[in-house]
């Protein structure tokens, strides 16, 4: 072999499943060194199945190496199938709680996000837990400074999660052990979620479904899938739907107040508003009230179908980022989401007046940022007051 062949061998690129094995591999090692400690899972404060699934993969992985491991989370899951998920599969998550001490965990693992949608990142800071390791698929965000990160943008955080399992280096699933069984199922979910019933997933992740198919329980899967939509969600797709505003492509939908416990309608509102001849983007949002803590937040979700959108750097040079650098939002291929915290307007003594007004005060300025950052005209006071109403 000539010298230039042999460094174009050396050269060549390592394949989607030799890099993830390569990777498994890395993070094998890194375990293996970590025994009798114990781990902490950050996942998003509202957690959705690819995160779920995700977070109860490395709970597995782990415990081959000796290792406890808490999934944690610091929000709300209230998506009936999230629900369907977390209480069918029997998983158990933690929910973060004001004062838990945090301090006893030797470190911190995220996955499905880098930081960015869990205020879980704060508080172990605070606490002094290092980060460990970063598995995502949605642009760099650089946040955190793991000793491990997988950062990659496949289809799903599943995915990558199922080449490490195909590898063999972390854990090798068996189809008669009930516990693998349950993360083969939730995984297929994470995957089925991502990519809108396998619609927009890439050979990857068909890969990663194969491989699951050989595991998982699919009437358990089905069970998950099948699950019906709360009257409350209903009210808020057909608040989107009045209330939408179509520009160019875009339709822009504030839905008013929303219950913490209804926030994943939200999603659910974009998700249908997309279907819509003639839009390609969706962006939908509403004031979410936290009545445990008294906080309020615009929460919102966009989706899209157009190609040429970069949501994560739409979102972010449309919304900016908060006092503490950190932006409001933030996603992937086709669907993003976000949250601002409305801060000193908060009131829990507001009468319906005053929570009118207040609304119509965001509303119309989140239009207009939505708008401006997509390039398309203005709404006039009229829209803007058209879309406060309700």
């Amino acid at each position: 072999m000539s010298e230039s062949a042999a460094v174009q061998t050396l050269e060549k690129p390592l394949t989607p499943l030799e890099e993830s094995a390569s990777r498994a591999a890395e993070l094998a090692s890194l375990l293996s060194n970590r025994r009798g400690e114990r781990h902490v899972v950050a996942i998003q404060d509202f957690p959705d199945p690819d995160a779920i699934s995700a977070g109860l993969a490395y709970l597995e992985i782990a415990r081959r190496f000796g290792i406890e491991v808490d999934v944690m989370y610091d929000g709300k899951i209230s998506h009936p199938e999230n629900l369907a998920l977390v209480n069918l599969l029997e998983l158990h998550l933690v929910l973060y709680e004001e004062g838990m001490a945090l301090e006893g965990y030797n470190a911190a693992v995220f996955v499905d996000n880098q930081g960015t949608t869990t205020h879980l990142t704060e508080r172990l800071a605070a606490a002094g837990v290092p980060t460990l390791a970063v598995i995502d698929h949605h642009d760099p965000q650089g946040v955190l400074d793991p000793i491990f990160s997988d950062v990659r943008p496949v289809g799903a955080a599943a995915t990558l999660i199922s080449e490490y399992l195909e590898s063999g280096e972390l854990l090798v699933l068996d189809p008669d052990n009930e516990a693998h069984v349950r993360l083969a199922t939730a995984l297929m979910h994470g995957l089925h979620s991502e990519t809108d019933g396998f619609v927009h997933a890439r050979a990857p992740e068909y890969r990663a479904a194969a491989y699951l198919s050989r595991f998982m329980d699919s009437v358990l899967l089905e069970r998950v899938l099948c699950v019906q939509k709360s009257h409350a969600t209903l009210r808020i797709i057909e608040e989107a739907l009045r209330r939408r505003v179509v520009r160019s492509g875009f339709s822009v939908a504030g839905v008013g107040c929303v219950r913490l416990a209804d926030r994943d309608a939200i999603p659910q509102a974009a998700d249908f508003l997309l279907t819509e001849e003639n839009v390609h983007t969706v962006i939908v949002y509403g004031l979410l009230e936290d009545g445990d803590e008294g906080r309020e937040v615009i929460s919102g979700s966009l989706r899209t179908n157009k190609a040429t959108l970069r949501v994560d750097r739409f979102l972010k040079d449309c919304l900016g980022n908060d006092p503490t650098g950190r932006p409001y939002g933030g996603g992937r291929a086709r669907a993003g989401g976000f949250e601002i915290d409305v801060g000193f307007l908060t009131g829990d003594d507001d009468d319906d007046e005053q929570q009118r007004l207040k609304w119509a005060l965001f509303d119309r300025r989140i239009r207009r940022k939505i708008f401006e950052a997509a390039g398309v005209e203005d709404l006039d006071d009229v829209v803007g007051e058209e879309g406060a109403k309700g």
